[in-house]
């Protein structure tokens, strides 16, 4: 631990295994972080701009980018410069602050999850009444309740957890993750009953509503006609693709904390999460949301660079 002005710095020591690909990685990693913000900012921008695509679909899948691009610029902006950094090292503050925007933002994606998944069973189940049901005002305040409530909840044990003392000061972990409960010097019971209800609200809810109205498409589309279906399955398999990989992504964030696993391999398998995940759902949504990619390969096309 260093004080400066009373300041309290924690160690992070997840990148001692870098050796000679110091360089590398952070050419790669780089690469990734701008080709991830420019793909989201590309569709949400699409979004914004065509009035065709302002429908609560689309809208929520924007978010959802919006999301990714904040999540994004939180951890890679410290993680490049760290890479290249002979110390690795984040005041205590800074790194409350950055887990609860990862965490409160990651929450948030939940819930927009959640919000797609009843849109889509809304447009299939009940097309006669979709436009009274997901109404302008609809949306605003689901949007309201994805980003706020996460931000809310997530802020209890931040703050629960800045008045805590700490008896440990190195971190082994590339970013401040909840790998940062491993500082403190004894478990609060009521931080822990805290972050259970936060798990129960805005992980495990939102993931069994997911899982029924995808049911309740899957019934419906079965005893439908063949449009049904091919329009369920168009619409629903963006959703669930990111809905998997990125349920797999917090499955791990929460295993990696309970398992004491060695420097080097903790490193490689949070590396390949930020190699591939921030890439992942622009590219999904880009390439599999036909109305998307209309738009997107228009913008792209040489005509229009011309």
């Amino acid at each position: 631990m260093d004080h400066e002005s009373n300041v309290t710095y924690i160690t992070l020591y997840g990148y001692a295994e870098m050796g000679i690909y110091r360089y590398l990685i952070f050419l790669v990693m780089l690469a990734v972080y701008i080709l991830s913000f420019s793909f989201n900012a590309t569709i949400v921008y699409l979004i914004w701009i065509h009035r065709e695509l302002h429908e609560p679909m689309f809208i929520f899948i924007a978010a959802l980018l919006l999301n990714s691009a904040i999540t994004s610029t939180t951890v890679y902006p410290k993680l490049l410069i760290d890479i290249l950094s002979e110390k690795q090292i984040i005041s205590y503050s800074a790194c409350l602050l950055q887990c609860f925007v990862y965490y409160s933002v990651s929450a948030s994606d939940f819930l927009l999850l959640a919000a797609m998944a009843y849109d889509r069973y809304v447009s299939i189940c009940k097309p006669l009444q979709y436009t009274t049901i997901m109404t302008k005002n609809t949306v605003s305040i689901i949007l309201a309740i994805a980003w706020l409530l996460p931000a809310c909840e997530i802020a209890v044990p931040t703050i629960l957890s800045s008045n805590m003392k700490l008896c440990n000061f190195t971190l082994k972990a590339i970013f401040c993750n909840n790998t940062y409960y491993t500082l403190f010097c004894v478990t609060s019971i009521v931080r822990s009953i805290v972050d259970m209800c936060n798990i129960m609200n805005m992980v495990v809810l939102p993931i069994v509503f997911i899982l029924f109205t995808y049911t309740r498409i899957l019934i419906v589309s079965y005893r439908s006609s063949r449009n049904v279906k091919k329009k369920a399955a168009q619409t629903c398999t963006p959703h669930l693709i990111v809905l998997i990989s990125f349920s797999a992504l917090c499955l791990y964030d929460v295993i990696i904390v309970m398992l004491d696993v060695e420097s080097d391999i903790h490193f490689i398998m949070t590396l390949q999460a930020f190699l591939y995940y921030p890439l992942f759902n622009p590219v999904v949504y880009g390439l599999k949301v036909k109305e998307i990619f209309k738009h997107l390969k228009k913008f792209l096309s040489p005509a229009k660079m011309i």
